[in-house]
């Protein structure tokens, strides 16, 4: 067995070897200065051109990481690179991880960053364990590594997101002009607000916790509801579908019952409670099936088998496992399924049927998954349904003021600037307000939201202080397991848990009966999980109390939708509160009220809001957002680009995102692009026959074409899933043409929509003599941009048709 070495200098000469020999590459460092990448920069090159997996994470915290550093390895194709945003809190892993195919490695962890100095000249002392010395070792390093990588605080690196952290960089080193010579002093000094010490905090142990224990064999009038549309799905063929129900109807259950029609079963979750929650759940439910948690060492034989999505994701871990090798795929929290890490397993398997279950889509409205299940939304419900059914419990809700001003703290796109936003929090004054709304609102058991662990920390010291017994809830508490402090909460031995997020998902307090939101609300998803953490059924619980504190903050008028049954949301209502069930309260204080009606005067114009929801995405990923992609992953209703701008286009030309042949090209042809954005469609046939000729490519897509042409092509388009043909061609006169007959079609296409569509366009579009054409003068060098734009609005037009039919 090969020795545990102790490296005290030129760990370079450890590195390139292990890079040179493995399949599997992965760093961790706090900091990463352009030094170090460039002595680095050549060995990672040729790896990634051998086809070796390469993924890099560095951290944000004092701004030592540099910037340019980042943009060189974005230079590596292939490369993958996350940042993790520490938000203040200290970050300082040094680890560097070699894997092979075996599934055994190597690694080195000690105190060398990702440094010239580091690497080769300075006083470091670094643990090296070559291949073998410690197999479990490395395969928890991994693990861990893993984790880390997609952990909630790290964000893709790209051209936008590394433009972004080089602002706040530069604003940082502005404040602190002396750091960058100090950093290597600083390194190990921990932020003064990030640290105090709690003796009331708690640890969270991997121990199982929340589990349901009630043994529950028959399904719940809801979970019957979604069987039954889930048993329809399979008759009509479908492979795949998505269940959305609220926290406390019983998704996990549910999926459970499903399963006893499949044989071989996989359940996939990001967060291990729930896979042992889940276990728990199926073997209720499949007394008599084996089950196991698959820990990505052994190949586990169970009928029925949990895996996280970071473990069975991996490369070596999914060859394991023959693509058919399930009958049925569960995936948990479905609505993060778009994310590559859930992407790769998707693609990699085959099973006869995938069921992603949620309580939240990301955009509410399924439109970020849509895609993934097939166009097959089998089953939802919103919570205010649930609570009108009596399966959830009843809420009051206590919209209470907050003195706090947002606007003075700088949105960083899709948060507040954490520095700036603690300064604003952690006040007495504001602490006060909290403990008064709580005080006059609360009932037992408190479940209380903070924007990060300093604030929950701060929280928690000041009501302790006032004679209360708070704990502070979170990833970097010690004292206690998340279990003891649920009990403590349960059994009354404590008033209030302050937390960040560990309750958004998986994880239930039934007894709770108040929920405190002492945070500006950034992401409506979040907030809606947590709202349901509150509205489990407990005997004894009448209603849950919702104190939200209500400041001049991003989302703060949108959010109160979430809490209505009115038909018109509040986008278009006059009044300001919500409709809610009959048998819950809503209660805003006066100066909400006045706060939110100055809010709607003063509300962002609409194009301005739509510009942010771009400009988001595009930072998400980096480049221009497709317009699929805007309505799959926006926040605003993607309908909205067409109503405001004419066409996508046409916003792009707005919001001065064109360069100036673009803006030529979209200047002198902005009525064809206008008619393709804006022709009527009842029925897809108009898209489907533009999709045909753009099928011919950029070079050929403007040579006419007739009906009997494109009959084979639109009839297999429209028979060739089962939804298309159920919404598009089921009614009487199609459903005659399953069977294909192309001079039936053509004759179909001739009249709608080719004839159709002519007469409605001013002339851009010609049907003549059994010819169908477009009327565009298009000079060569613009014939790639217009193709472009075209198709991406062919797509998405077709796209959001069957979902919103679908529905």
């Amino acid at each position: 067995m090969s020795k545990i070495q102790l490296v005290t200098e030129r760990l370079i000469d450890h590195l390139v070897p292990e890079i040179e020999s493995a399949d599997s590459i992965y760093i961790l460092t706090s900091f990463v200065m352009k030094s170090g990448v460039e002595l680095l920069y050549q060995h990672l090159e040729s790896a990634l051109a051998r086809g070796k997996i390469v993924k890099l994470c560095a951290g944000d915290y004092l701004f030592v990481t540099q910037p340019e550093a980042l943009e060189r390895l974005l230079e590596l194709k292939g490369i993958e690179l996350r940042l993790f945003q520490s938000n203040g809190r200290s970050f300082h892993p040094k680890a560097y991880l070699f894997g092979s195919e075996s599934g055994t490695g190597s690694f080195l962890v000690g105190s060398s960053n990702l440094s010239r100095s580091a690497l080769t000249s300075g006083v470091e002392w670094n643990l090296f364990l070559p291949e073998g010395s410690s197999p479990s070792t490395y395969e928890e390093a991994e693990d861990l590594f893993i984790h880390t990588f997609y952990h909630d605080n790290t964000i893709p690196l790209n051209e936008e997101t590394i433009q972004l952290y080089k602002e706040r960089y530069e604003k940082y080193h502005e404040r602190h002009p002396d750091l960058l010579q100090k950093w290597s002093k600083l390194e190990e000094v921990e932020m003064t607000l990030g640290t105090p010490e709690q003796s009331n905090t708690i640890h969270e142990s991997p121990v199982q916790y929340g589990v349901e224990t009630q043994s529950v064999l028959e399904p719940r009038p809801a979970q019957l509801e979604a069987l039954e549309s889930l048993e329809t799905t399979l008759e009509e063929g479908y492979t795949r579908a998505m269940v959305v129900l609220p926290t406390g109807i019983g998704k996990t259950y549910l999926a459970g019952f499903f399963a006893r029609s499949f044989k071989r079963v996989l359940f996939i979750a990001h967060r291990e409670e729930i896979l042992y929650q889940a276990k728990n759940s199926f073997e209720h439910v499949l007394p008599d099936r084996s089950t196991g948690i698959y820990n990505g060492r052994v190949k586990d034989r169970a009928e029925m088998l949990f895996a996280s999505v970071f473990t069975i994701g991996q490369k070596k871990n999914l060859k394991q496992f023959s693509p058919d090798e399930f009958d049925l795929i569960v995936v948990d929290e479905f609505h993060h399924a778009a994310a590559n890490s859930y992407q790769g397993i998707i693609d990699y398997f085959t099973p006869a049927f995938l069921l992603g279950i949620t309580a939240t889509p990301d955009r509410m409205d399924n439109k970020d998954v849509y895609g993934i299940c097939g166009g097959n939304v089998a089953y939802q419900m919103h919570f205010i349904e649930a609570i009108q059914n009596k399966w959830l419990t009843p809420f009051r809700y206590y919209g209470v003021y907050d003195e706090t001003d947002y606007s003075q703290v700088t949105w960083l796109g899709n948060k507040y600037d954490p520095e700036e936003l603690l300064a604003a929090q952690l006040k007495d004054e504001v602490a006060s307000e909290i403990l008064s709304a709580w005080l006059e609102h609360k009932q037992s058991r408190s479940l209380g939201f903070c924007s990060s662990i300093v604030q929950a920390n701060y929280l928690t010291e000041y009501f302790n202080e006032k004679g209360y017994t708070a704990i502070s809830l979170h990833s970097k508490s010690w004292d206690y397991s998340r279990k003891e402090a649920i009990d403590a909460l349960t059994n009354g031995d404590i008033d209030i848990i302050f937390t960040v997020d560990l309750f958004n998902e998986g994880v239930d307090i039934p007894p709770v009966d108040t929920l405190l939101f002492a945070r500006p609300t950034e992401s409506l998803t979040v907030f809606t999980q947590q709202v349901g953490r509150g509205l489990r059924l407990y005997n004894g619980k009448e209603y849950c109390n919702i104190i939200d504190l209500i400041g001049n903050y991003r989302n703060a008028d949108i959010k109160l939708a979430l809490f209505d049954t009115s038909p018109e949301q509040s986008v278009k209502k006059k009044t300001i509160e919500p409709i809610v069930p009959a048998n819950c309260e809503f209660n805003l204080d006066l100066n909400v009220v006045d706060l939110l009606k100055e809010l709607k005067k003063k509300k962002q114009p609409r194009k301005e809001k739509l510009l942010d929801v771009y400009q988001d995405l595009k930072l998400e990923l980096g480049r221009r957002p497709t317009y699929l992609e805007l309505h799959l992953k926006g926040r605003e209703n993607s309908r909205e680009y067409r109503q405001e701008f004419g066409s996508y286009p046409g916003f792009l030309y707005w919001a001065e995102e064109l360069n100036s042949f673009e803006l030529q090209v979209y200047k002198s042809l902005e009525n064809w692009l206008k008619e393709v954005e804006r022709t009527g469609m009842a029925k897809s046939y108009k898209m489907i026959v533009l999709q045909y000729m753009l099928s011919s490519g950029v070079d050929n897509w403007l040579t006419s074409v007739t009906p009997e042409e494109v009959a084979s092509y639109f009839h297999q388009y429209l028979t060739e899933k089962e939804y298309r043909r159920k919404i598009d061609f089921s009614d009487k006169g199609s459903r005659a043409l399953w069977e294909y007959d192309e001079e039936k079609v053509a004759k179909l296409i001739a009249k709608m929509p080719m004839t159709k569509w002519s007469g409605s366009s001013k002339g851009l579009v010609v049907f003549e003599d059994n010819t169908f054409s477009f009327d565009l003068k298009v000079n060569e060098e613009e014939s790639e941009i217009l193709y472009k734009w075209t198709k991406e609005i062919c797509e998405y037009r077709l796209h959001e048709h069957f979902e919103r039919k679908a529905k």
